[in-house]
């Protein structure tokens, strides 16, 4: 069914402006049958950030912003789901158009701005489907005319911790001026403290819910070093990594496209990311597991990503080429790949590669 969903829809959907496609594209998902996933091979599960993936292959927030089809995504194959960011406030974003392919590249530049329906709706819908099952986590990020950021993150754990599998704390945005910043040593370790602390108090009555810390793939080694040191010293149970990038590679065939503002996604960025991927697993020294994400869109990329460091991984660009069928390939290859080498999770491998990829050449933008 979904082959034929890809066959059929993807022309439709690369001939139409890349937000119209992706509006029809959530429609399309509301009216999905209700088939029950096909049941995942049992060596392709995770345990990680004390929850139970019964496989590592995740979508990235950004795809379904309002939590409108989360339940939709899930029987399609992803082991989880993420949904956001979402924002204290409904929120337009920034002008149209502000959503481009990089069609030779493979690749996506957004600057939306945390468009979004708002913590109330979102809420609503999520809290409409908690006894579905499945990992939905929720991605929270600050409204652009906040007086208080931090207030909101803060505002955003107390609201969603009932309805939220694991929490995703969106600093590395570039499409909100100044977020980025909150990435930095006194705010970021200001910002997690009062993160933590929202969601201890509110433990009793949500129960425990993971938080994870997503930030960009441009932080130079430095930076990192002080991101992981306030994520490790305020007990984060993860991190995401990484984001968009605002670097450009020379290699991109879009030169014109590439101009515009916002963050790269896709397959030009998967070099990088996956570098970062391996020097934050370095850094973190076995203390939490990370995800990992940026420009994969095969099962070999999904390999190499965990092989860096990354116990789960998360799609989204891809999708825009690949269709949904490359969930259900990336799964089947790494099932191949466990099977053909006598392994019996893919807990043995991650991060078997971390330590090579640090020692080589930093990769190009």
């Amino acid at each position: 069914m979904i082959r034929a969903f890809d066959a059929l829809s993807l022309p439709v959907l690369r001939w139409l402006d890349p937000e119209d496609a992706h509006r029809l594209a959530i429609q399309g998902l509301r009216f999905l049958p209700p088939v029950k996933p096909r049941t995942d091979d049992p060596k392709l599960a995770v345990r990680a950030f004390g929850l139970n993936f019964p496989n590592p292959v995740g979508l990235a927030a950004g795809f379904d912003k309002s939590a409108e089809v989360p339940d939709a995504l899930l029987r399609l194959g992803f082991g989880f789901v993420e949904i956001g960011s979402v924002t204290p406030k409904p929120q337009f974003g920034n002008p149209r158009p502000r959503l481009f392919r990089l069609e030779r590249d493979e690749a996506v530049i957004n600057r939306m701005g945390f468009n979004n329906d708002g913590a109330d709706a979102a809420l609503r819908r999520l809290a409409a489907r908690a006894q579905n099952g499945g990992i939905v986590g929720v991605n929270v990020g600050a409204n652009k005319d906040s007086p208080d950021r931090v207030a909101d993150y803060v505002k955003l754990i107390e609201t969603f911790a009932p309805v939220a599998s694991y929490f995703t704390v969106n600093i590395s945005s570039p499409n909100t001026p100044g977020l980025r910043n909150l990435q930095e040593g006194a705010l970021l370790d200001d910002l997690l403290a009062k993160v933590i602390d929202a969601r201890e108090r509110v433990r009793q009555k949500a129960g425990d819910t993971p938080v994870l810390l997503k930030i960009a793939p441009d932080l130079s080694l430095a930076q990192l070093d002080d991101v992981v040191h306030v994520a490790r010293s305020r007990k984060v149970d993860g991190m995401i990594v990484s984001n968009t990038t605002i670097g450009r590679p020379s290699t991109l065939r879009e030169q014109m496209r590439a101009k515009e503002q916002g963050g790269l996604s896709g397959r030009p960025l998967f070099r990088l990311s996956t570098r970062m991927v391996a020097e934050t697993y370095v850094r973190v020294e076995g203390a939490f597991p990370l995800i990992g994400v940026g420009g994969i869109d095969s099962g070999g990329a999904a390999l190499t990503k965990i092989r860096a460091g990354a116990s789960l991984i998360q799609l989204y660009s891809s999708l825009v080429y690949k269709g949904l069928g490359l969930v259900e390939d990336i799964k089947r290859d790494l099932a191949s790949t466990l099977l053909r080498t006598g392994r019996d999770s893919l807990s043995e491998i991650v991060g078997a590669d971390a330590a090579t990829l640090t020692a080589e050449d930093w990769p190009t933008l």
